[in-house]
């Protein structure tokens, strides 16, 4: 912990304005709990680039999201988005006792069973994303406000 702790304090010595360095923080927790799993801190290097902000405060953002934390968040993306969508069940109906590893393969390597699967697991997929982006835009915008206040003060000591 004292390791995140430390990065977090970094992230208010960069030499760059506490907007600048509030924004590369947003932008980071942005694309952290943004539903693109496996692309966070790809995404979050490319908007640091692209929009010339620091790269280590992006990084620091995009980090809220990590193995620890990435079950609960995504808990609450689906939830969020199932509540706003109004979708009252999420996952299908499973049969536990006619699960098996080898049924599992068999129907991930049969492209109609495959479509199948994804099909039924659609308003899962559908709530996650919709749900993913309200909360990492209402994330964003609340970590912009706390560290434009933490960087501007840090300023001022």
């Amino acid at each position: 912990m004292a390791h995140y702790r430390d990065k977090f304090k970094s992230i208010l010595k960069v030499k760059d304005s506490p907007r600048r360095i509030a924004l590369a923080f947003a932008v980071g927790v942005f694309m952290g709990i943004s539903p693109f799993l496996g692309l966070h801190y790809i995404g979050g290097f490319f908007l640091a680039w692209l929009f010339r902000l620091n790269k280590l405060v992006t990084f620091v953002g995009v980090s809220v999201n990590n193995p620890w934390t990435i079950v609960p968040i995504s808990s609450f993306g689906v939830w969020t988005g199932a509540k706003i969508m109004g979708i009252k069940q999420v996952l299908p109906e499973v049969d536990w006792k006619q699960v098996s590893m080898m049924g599992i393969l068999g129907r991930l390597t049969d492209l109609d069973q495959f479509l199948t699967i994804v099909w039924q697991l659609m308003p899962l997929i559908k709530a996650f994303f919709v749900g993913s982006f309200v909360i990492c835009t209402a994330s964003a915008a609340i970590s912009y406000v706390i560290i434009h206040v933490l960087a501007s003060r840090y300023r001022k000591v």
